[in-house]
């Protein structure tokens, strides 16, 4: 894998937590997480997507958070041009969980966000094209979705422990949540200006 990726976008807020008595990392938008030991692993979504993906065996998971720019072009097809940043944010999960030991074929995702929290964004639907397009990448990658909680207007907390594969998801009120607005807001900016990272080698 590209290491600048890895550096780049590979989560590192580890902490504790005293009310899950375990180690637990935080997960931003534009990072992802990935392990192979007994911790938690926290992210907060919005209009954000989330992928919560666990090899069923080995407990091997890891969780990404990511949010589609706007297409610039004409097609409203869920893979179009901004689905690379949607697909480039779950290939730097899925090798990762790869190279920790987990095999491909025993894949299971856990989907979450996609939610109507941000009115003024400068294009409609941004969550809606998030869902559209991580259902349609798990179908055409053949890794089959377990769970799933989308769409509506909450944002989501997700709490996800790979080595048992579970998931406690608490759905925020709103109106008390202007941080988490204004850092996907911040977050879209940045993908809207920035160009997509280079290829990611998968094995």
């Amino acid at each position: 894998m590209n290491n600048f990726a890895v550096d780049e976008h590979f989560a590192l807020s580890h902490y504790y937590d005293p009310k899950f008595k375990t180690q637990a990392v935080k997960v931003l938008p534009g990072q992802y997480y990935a392990t192979e030991g007994d911790e938690m692993i926290v992210t907060v979504l919005g209009s954000c997507v989330s992928v919560c993906l666990r090899d069923n065996y080995s407990g091997i998971g890891g969780l990404n958070h990511f949010l589609l720019p706007h297409d610039r072009s004409a097609s409203d097809s869920p893979l179009a041009e901004s689905a690379r940043y949607g697909v480039y944010a779950m290939e730097l999960l899925v090798n990762h969980l790869l190279k920790l030991g987990a095999q491909r074929r025993r894949l299971e995702a856990k989907v979450f966000g996609g939610g109507k929290v941000i009115k003024d964004f400068t294009f409609a639907n941004v969550g809606e094209r998030n869902v559209s397009f991580v259902l349609e990448h798990l179908k055409q990658e053949g890794i089959p979705i377990v769970a799933r909680d989308l769409l509506d207007i909450y944002p989501r907390k997700v709490h996800f422990f790979p080595h048992s594969g579970r998931v406690m998801l608490k759905k925020i009120n709103s109106l008390h949540n202007s941080t988490l607005i204004e850092r996907e807001k911040g977050y879209l900016r940045q993908v809207e200006h920035k160009p997509i990272a280079g290829e990611v080698d998968l094995f």
